[in-house]
């Protein structure tokens, strides 16, 4: 059995991180050096670091900001916003990414998915998408949240699997931010109809809802940002949490 992943993620925007409330209300959560190098030494099995208003201001990501972050962490970096070329992806991936993460630029431009995925591999193109419930049924976001794209989500899913990516970052908008647990409903939908693993986003707020997205959501990694950064629980002990539920992760 594979071991669940626990992956904090640093939402930066000029140069800080920030954490908001359903993609709005952004609020200050640290230096993003100091917290990178925080989630290195707590042995988080890996780090995505988003640049979040990258594609809203058709910008590339801050590579320098990455570069610092890379020199820093000696766990798997997946670095996501404002990538919409192969080279933006090039410079990611020469800048310290271990991943690059697509989002708008993979509804834009989907044979960018298989392009990345044909010259670096499928285990280095993830995609990220970030979905809310509409008329009973879960639909597609771009652009930070802003723009409906009429995406069925898990047909999207299924597509970028087929596509060449090698996993999916599944992000509730709906709970992003709330603390209120994941979309587990979404997320079982989406693992366990795609072959490639499924990183749950949006709603963690305690280690409860860590176990729930790994025991009912059947996802392959939890990704989590506010109990985090702010101190609220440490990896560790979401780890021993795990551990003694029964679930696999790395110790």
């Amino acid at each position: 059995m594979f071991a669940k992943r626990i992956i904090p993620c640093l939402d930066v925007k000029d140069g800080r991180v920030v954490k908001g409330v359903q993609f709005e209300q952004l609020r200050d959560a640290g230096s993003i050096l100091e917290q990178a190098k925080f989630y290195n030494s707590e042995l988080a099995d890996e780090l995505v670091f988003l640049d979040i208003s990258a594609s809203l201001e058709s910008r590339r990501t801050t590579l320098e900001e990455v570069r610092k972050v890379s020199e820093q962490v000696f766990i798997p970096l997946t670095v996501g916003g404002g990538i919409r070329t192969e080279a933006d992806a090039r410079e990611a991936f020469l800048h310290g990414a271990d991943k690059v993460s697509l989002n708008t630029a993979a509804v834009k431009t989907p044979e960018l998915i298989t392009a990345l995925a044909e010259r670096y591999g499928s285990q280095a193109v993830v995609v990220a998408i970030d979905i809310k419930r509409v008329d009973g049924r879960y639909e597609v976001f771009t652009h930070s949240g802003r723009m409906p794209t009429g995406l069925d989500a898990l047909d999207w899913a299924r597509n970028v699997t087929e596509l060449g990516a090698g996993e999916i970052l599944l992000t509730s908008m709906d709970k992003d931010g709330t603390q209120s647990g994941y979309d587990l409903e979404s997320l079982r939908l989406i693992s366990t109809s795609v072959s490639v693993p499924v990183i749950a986003s949006g709603g963690a707020g305690n280690l409860q809802h860590l176990y729930e997205a790994f025991s009912e959501g059947k996802a392959d990694a939890a990704l989590a940002a506010s109990m985090f950064h702010y101190r609220q629980y440490s990896i560790t002990e979401a780890k021993q949490y795990l551990a003694h539920k029964g679930i696999s992760v790395r110790l």
